[in-house]
C-alpha cells in the first residue's frame, strides 16, 4: 500500500510540475529535476532509490518506442549520416576524452574503470532531447537529428560500458571479444526489432478492436526488449527497429479507430513517464551525496574537469564532421549549413536517467581491489545531468533565438499540403463518380461538397491570417451550434427523457467533430 502511495506522490507532482513549467512557460524536463532537487530536502516526502534495471528495461524502452513510432523514416534515412556521425562517433569520442582526463586525473584508478563512466557519460538523453528540440521549435531538420542521434546513442554508449565494466573487473577483452560484443549487441537488436515488427505488424494488421490494438501497442515495446535481453542483445536497437518499422507502416496496419486511440494513450504515457523521469533524476540527490567522503577540493576539481570535457567534446566533433566530411565526395551533403547548425546541435547535449541508471550499475569493486571512487563516479554522473539539463536546457532557447536558424517554411509547408490535397481531392471524386449510382442523389452531393470544402481549406492556408477565411467562419459558427446542441442534450438527460447512454453517444459524437474543426481552423 505504502509504494502505491508513493507512486501516486510522485505522478501528482510530476503532473503539477509539468504543468507549472506550461504556466511559466519553461520547459518541462528542467522545472521537474528542480523540483525534485527541492523536494528531496524535505523531511518526509517519499524517497526513492532508483533502481537500474527498471530504468533501462521497465522506463527507457516504451519512451524509445514511441519516439521511434513518431519518426520519419525517409527523415531519418536522409539524414543518416549526421545520425550515426553522432550517435556512434561522438559517443565514442566522447567516452574515450572524459576516460583520458579522469585517468590523469585519477591515476590510481584503472583506465578500463574510467572509460566505463566516459560511457556512461558520453550519451545525450532521448527524453531531454525530444521534449527540448519539439518544445523550443527548432527547424525540422535538427529536430529529426537529435532525435535519430536521441534513438541509437544508447546501444552505442551501453555496449561500450558493457566491455569496459568486463576489462575493469578483470575480465580477459580483446579485440575478438569486442567484435563479438558489439556483432551480438547491435546485430543481435536488429535481427529481434526486425522480428517484432514483423510479428507484431502481422497481428496488427488483423486486429479490428481499438482497444486491443492499445494494449497490444503498450506490450510491444517490453516484449521486443524482453526478447533481446534473453539473448543478451541490445534491447535499446531492438525497440528503436522495431518502432520505426512499424510507425512506418501504421497507416496500412492500424484502422482510424485503432490509430486516434493508441496516439491518444501514447500521448498520456509519455507524458507521464517523462514527468516521473526526470522528477526521479532530482530525488536521487541524498543517495548520491550519501556514500560521497572524498574531499571537498578533489570533488570540485574533478567534476569541473569532466563538466568541460563533457561539453567541450560535442562542439570539438561537431565541426569536423559537420564540414571535413563535406571534403569526401559520397558524403557530400546537398546544401551547405551555416555554422549557427552545428552550434545549436552542439548545445542541445542534455543528459538524462539513463546516465544516472547506468551509473548505479556500476561494479561495486574492481579486479585485484583497485582503487575505485565509485560514489564520486555517481556523483559525476549526476552532475553531468543536472548541469546539461538546467544549463544548457534552460539556455538553448536563448541560443536557438540568437543563432537565429531559419525556421521551416510554413508557406511551403502549406503549399506542398495543399497539391497533395488535391491529388487526394481528385482521387476521391473519381471512386464518388464510379460510386455514384449506389447512392441517393443528395448523398453524392453532400458528399462531393465535401470533398470540396477540404480541398479549399488546404487552398486558403496558403493566404495569410490577416482576415478570417471562409472556412474559418465555417468553424466559428458550427462551434456555437455544437454548444447549443450539447446543452440541449444535457438538459434532456438532466429532466429524464433521455437515459446517460444516449447523452454518451451524442457527447461523443459532437466531440469529436468539435476536435476535427479546432484542427482544421488552425
Amino acid at each position: 500500500m505504502e509504494g502505491l502511495f508513493e507512486i501516486v506522490v510522485f505522478l501528482a507532482v510530476a503532473t503539477l510540475g509539468a504543468a507549472l513549467a506550461r504556466k511559466l512557460g519553461l520547459l518541462a524536463p528542467i522545472v521537474l529535476v528542480v523540483v525534485g532537487l527541492l523536494l528531496s530536502f524535505v523531511p518526509g516526502f517519499p524517497h526513492v532509490r532508483l533502481d537500474p534495471e527498471m530504468v533501462l528495461v521497465g522506463i527507457l524502452p516504451p519512451l524509445l518506442y514511441i519516439a521511434a513510432l513518431e519518426t520519419s523514416v525517409p527523415a531519418f534515412r536522409h539524414n543518416l549520416r549526421p545520425i550515426l556521425l553522432l550517435a556512434v562517433g561522438l559517443v565514442l569520442f566522447t567516452a574515450v576524452v572524459v576516460g583520458l582526463v579522469l585517468h590523469l586525473l585519477l591515476p590510481a584508478v584503472p583506465f578500463a574503470a574510467c572509460l566505463a563512466l566516459g560511457a556512461v557519460l558520453a550519451p545525450p538523453d532521448a527524453v531531454a532531447a525530444t521534449a527540448v528540440a519539439r518544445r523550443i521549435g527548432l527547424p525540422r531538420r535538427v529536430v529529426t537529428i537529435l532525435e535519430g542521434e536521441s534513438l541509437l546513442n544508447d546501444a552505442t554508449a551501453l555496449v561500450l560500458f558493457r566491455v569496459a565494466t568486463l576489462a575493469a573487473v578483470g575480465s580477459a577483452v580483446g579485440v575478438v571479444d569486442v567484435s563479438i560484443e558489439v556483432l551480438r549487441s547491435a546485430g543481435g537488436g536488429i535481427v529481434v526489432g526486425a522480428l517484432g515488427a514483423l510479428i507484431f505488424g502481422f497481428v496488427h494488421k488483423r486486429i479490428s478492436d481499438p482497444l486491443l490494438d492499445n494494449a497490444l501497442s503498450l506490450i510491444i515495446p517490453f516484449a521486443v526488449v524482453f526478447a533481446a535481453e534473453e539473448i543478451h542483445a541490445s534491447g535499446v536497437v531492438a525497440v528503436v527497429v522495431t518502432g520505426l518499422a512499424l510507425g512506418h507502416r501504421l497507416p496500412v496496419l492500424l484502422s482510424a479507430a485503432s490509430r486516434l486511440q493508441v496516439a491518444a494513450v501514447w500521448r498520456l504515457v509519455r507524458f507521464l513517464l517523462e514527468g516521473l523521469v526526470f522528477l526521479l533524476v532530482g530525488l536521487q540527490l541524498p543517495d548520491v551525496l550519501e556514500d560521497l567522503d572524498e574531499p571537498a577540493g578533489r570533488i570540485v576539481g574533478v567534476t569541473a574537469a569532466v563538466l568541460g570535457a563533457v561539453f567541450l567534446t560535442r562542439f570539438v566533433w561537431l565541426f569536423p564532421a559537420t564540414y571535413l566530411t563535406r571534403l569526401v565526395p559520397r558524403l557530400r551533403m546537398r546544401e551547405r549549413k551555416p555554422a549557427k547548425f552545428p552550434l545549436v546541435i552542439g548545445w542541445a547535449g542534455m543528459r538524462g536517467v539513463v546516465t544516472l541508471a547506468a551509473a548505479l550499475a556500476l561494479p561495486l569493486t574492481l579486479a585485484d581491489d583497485a582503487p575505485y571512487p565509485r560514489a564520486l563516479f555517481i556523483w559525476l554522473a549526476f552532475a553531468v545531468i543536472v548541469f546539461t539539463l538546467v544549463g544548457q536546457g534552460a539556455t538553448l532557447p536563448t541560443v536557438a533565438r540568437r543563432l537565429k536558424l531559419p525556421p521551416d517554411d510554413p508557406v511551403q509547408d502549406a503549399l506542398s499540403a495543399a497539391g497533395v490535397q488535391q491529388q487526394a481531392s481528385r482521387a476521391a471524386q473519381e471512386r464518388l463518380d464510379a460510386l455514384a449510382d449506389t447512392a441517393p442523389a443528395p448523398v453524392v452531393e453532400r458528399l462531393r461538397r465535401g470533398v470540396e470544402d477540404r480541398t479549399n481549406l488546404a487552398w486558403e492556408r496558403l493566404g495569410g491570417s490577416e482576415r478570417e477565411t471562409p472556412s474559418q467562419a465555417y468553424g466559428r459558427l458550427r462551434q456555437e451550434m455544437i454548444d447549443a446542441e450539447r446543452e440541449v442534450f444535457r438538459a434532456a438527460r438532466d429532466s429524464g427523457r433521455i437515459p446517460e447512454e444516449v447523452l454518451v453517444r451524442a457527447y461523443r459524437d459532437l466531440d469529436l467533430e468539435e476536435s476535427l474543426l479546432r484542427r482544421e481552423i488552425r
